[in-house]
């Protein structure tokens, strides 16, 4: 499968071959959604947490005598029917996140990618590298695209630090070194512009 090859003035200056192993199989929506929620659940933290009746303040001893009183037995001051006592089957600290095995994730990249292939929203482009750090230079050259939301994937953080820092005030605009390539990003944004030198890394990686 060969496709054109943009600069960031959206002029074809080449093509690059894509294995159509990894951009052009069949998609699978379950998968993707199993990708999805073991991304959500290694981002979520777990830190919440209520105090047991081991952890609240308050005294062991009986508030009260056993009989005599009118009211009901009490064997502390700690359980959770009273004022100050501990939290009742509370949330507790945990580790949501959960194990998807190698040949899934690899799946889900390529289901991913031969979504957004399928439906002409992946550009490849020769180069992310500009002289000027300046926004409103690179927002001009983007006026060539059509997107609402993109997000440009490269390989050398060096040559692309100028891109970085010009798109950095562009709101929907992300970019992303193709070592972190991922199913969220990929569906998130609208348009994904990748390097040309990043599709022979990102191949290599799920074939």
């Amino acid at each position: 499968m060969k496709k054109k090859v943009v600069n960031l003035m959206n002029k074809e200056v080449s093509e690059v071959e894509l294995p159509e192993s990894v951009f052009g199989i069949k998609v699978f929506p379950d998968i993707l959604h199993q990708y999805i929620r073991y991304q959500n659940a290694k981002s979520r933290q777990g830190t919440h947490k209520t105090k047991t009746r081991s952890e609240v303040n308050g005294r062991a001893k009986k508030p009260f005598s056993q009989k005599g009183t009118g009211n009901a037995r009490q064997g502390s001051s700690k359980p959770p029917n009273f004022r100050g006592g501990a939290i009742s089957m509370g949330p507790q600290n945990r580790d949501h996140s959960f194990s998807l095995n190698k040949k899934e994730k690899i799946l889900a990249l390529k289901c991913a990618l031969s979504d957004k292939m399928k439906k002409n929203e992946i550009i490849f482009v020769d180069s992310l590298e500009i002289n000027s750090h300046k926004t409103k230079d690179l927002f001009k050259s983007l006026q060539n695209f059509s997107f609402n939301s993109a997000l440009f994937i490269h390989g050398d953080e060096e040559k692309t630090i100028n891109f970085k820092r010009a798109s950095s005030n562009i709101p929907k605009l992300a970019t992303l070194l193709d070592e972190g390539i991922n199913v969220k990003d990929l569906i998130l944004f609208e348009k994904i512009f990748i390097e040309k030198n990043s599709v022979q890394k990102i191949s290599k990686r799920l074939l």
